[in-house]
């Protein structure tokens, strides 16, 4: 299955850069709608087959227009929501609490799954609900699948998913709003990133360290 793991649109609380996870969250800024309206373009070359969001309404207002053009409905599951970021809900993102909630997040993606976000939940629950949903996905036998999901969420599932991404890689590339990262594989074969925000992603074992770009000025 080729997986299309697409960030929400800009919202109000990303131009202020807090740490906002809890359902249903905020719509999106003029910008967030631009950018949510550019999708269908952008994806043009993708046949895809199934369209899912998460709970928060960001992600299915980014993934609407898409629906539109392509004329799919969209599944919306609370599996692929945010990383729930707890005690530090809503406080800013480039803080001491900030780098507490991308700390644990990588803690995560590098296996030490039973580390719990503060006042949050535990990094297997995190993964549970995420492949849960990744599953349900290849088990429909669409050949592509789109998530509209979150950024921490889409960096952390596919560090740990991925044979050729690490953490340090995901740690170093935040995802833009609307930026998109391309899997393929299936949850009994595991997965492979084919592309990270426009970046070829190298095999694994080929171009240096596990997901280091092909072409580094890229």
């Amino acid at each position: 299955m080729r997986l299309l793991l697409i960030r929400h649109g800009q919202t109000p609380s990303n131009v202020e850069f807090l740490l906002d996870t809890a359902v249903p969250g905020p719509g999106l800024t003029a910008l967030g709608e631009q950018q949510a309206a550019a999708l269908p373009e952008a994806l043009a070359d993708e046949k895809i087959e199934a369209l899912y969001a998460s709970t928060l309404v960001r992600t299915q207002l980014t993934a609407a227009p898409l629906a539109a053009a392509r004329g799919l409905d969209v599944l919306v599951r609370d599996g692929i929501r945010e990383l729930t970021a707890g005690d530090l809900e809503m406080l800013p993102g480039d803080t001491e609490q900030g780098a507490l909630y991308m700390k644990t997040v990588f803690a995560w993606a590098a296996g030490d799954t039973e580390l719990r976000m503060p006042g949050g939940e535990s990094g297997d629950e995190a993964l549970a609900r995420y492949d849960a949903v990744v599953a349900e996905a290849a088990r429909s036998g669409a050949a592509t699948v789109a998530m509209v999901s979150h950024g921490a969420a889409i960096r952390m599932w596919t560090a740990a998913r991925a044979d050729n991404v690490d953490v340090p890689f995901a740690a170093a590339r935040p995802l833009d709003n609307t930026g998109v990262v391309i899997l393929e594989g299936s949850p009994a074969d595991g997965w492979k990133a084919l592309s990270w925000a426009g970046a070829v992603v190298a095999p694994a074992g080929e171009g240096g360290p596990a997901g280091r770009p092909l072409d580094e000025t890229a």
